[in-house]
């Protein structure tokens, strides 16, 4: 593959994102990560970012060369320019306050206390909602509702972390009388779960790194019914957005190597009550 070196992080991100189905399965892993830590990438070093991504430090050179540049340390300037000319990110003020939570006049490094924990992630969780209030597409949003109005029955799906972002939905939903069902699996009953499906219905599947399998299985399943697949996941990669009608992506928090659910949560909740709402005035219009 023969790229312009682009001058420009989004003019990468672009490239990476349209040749993805290209690369190897080395670079595709490269690939992954940068586009969903770019902070990391612009501040690690080949060796930790070679260990994050599970590759050889070589395959970020070829990475590196795949868009043109001379070497990961011509592309990473890329990284670390575009974040200097922005506001840091809620991440990069995460990890500022932490740093500054560590610090003893001393200079040594103090344990966190369960208060200074607490401060860490109630304002993690804060800069991450400030950001899905900001990021998410009015459009996107506009037509999962339009979606969710027209759908006859509404079936939610996830598992593992997922699920209990899935489990909140389909119980916010039953509160504003509509028909929901959780897919949950019990048993391994998917099939019997799925078997209802008909077209004029909707799958909201809540999908995350590393995605579910039985997430993808239960999604083939709506689409070949012909329904509607609305999607909240971390990535446009994600597998599933790239078969949806509509893609709500959602930056969680990441503190201590846990990543946050709050995001998701309001979005649902936001989504559930937002529904309420055009139902009830599409009664009145009526």
């Amino acid at each position: 593959m023969e790229h312009q070196t682009p001058n420009k992080l989004p003019d990468l991100l672009d490239q990476i994102r349209s040749q993805y189905d290209l690369l190897s399965k080395r670079l595709r892993q490269v690939a992954d990560f940068v586009l969903h830590s770019p902070s990391g990438v612009a501040f690690g070093t080949v060796a930790t970012l070679s260990k994050q991504a599970e590759v050889h430090p070589s395959t970020w050179v070829r990475f590196a060369n795949t868009f043109g540049f001379s070497g990961f340390t011509e592309m990473q300037k890329l990284f670390k320019n575009s974040l200097m000319q922005e506001i840091p990110d809620y991440q990069e003020r995460v990890r500022s306050i932490k740093d500054k939570q560590k610090e003893k006049e001393n200079g040594q490094v103090a344990g966190l206390s369960v208060s200074s924990l607490l401060a860490e992630f109630a304002h993690a969780n804060a800069l991450a909602l400030d950001d899905l209030a900001t990021s998410m597409s009015d459009e996107n949003l506009k037509k999962t509702i339009h979606i969710l109005v027209n759908a006859k029955s509404s079936y939610v799906m996830g598992v593992r972390r997922a699920f209990m972002v899935a489990s909140y939905f389909a119980y916010a939903l039953q509160h504003i009388d509509q028909k929901a069902y959780l897919i949950n699996g019990m048993g391994g009953m998917y099939d019997e779960q799925t078997s209802n499906f008909e077209h004029d219905d909707v799958l909201i599947a809540v999908s995350f790194y590393p995605y579910a399998a039985e997430t993808q299985v239960v999604a083939d399943t709506a689409i070949e019914k012909g329904m509607p697949l609305i999607v909240i996941t971390d990535s446009l990669l994600s597998p599933l957005a790239q078969m949806s009608s509509v893609s709500l992506v959602v930056k969680e928090a990441e503190l201590h190597k846990f990543r946050s659910l709050s995001s998701s949560l309001v979005l649902a909740q936001t989504l559930s009550i937002a529904l309420a709402y055009e139902l009830e005035a599409k009664k009145e219009g009526s």
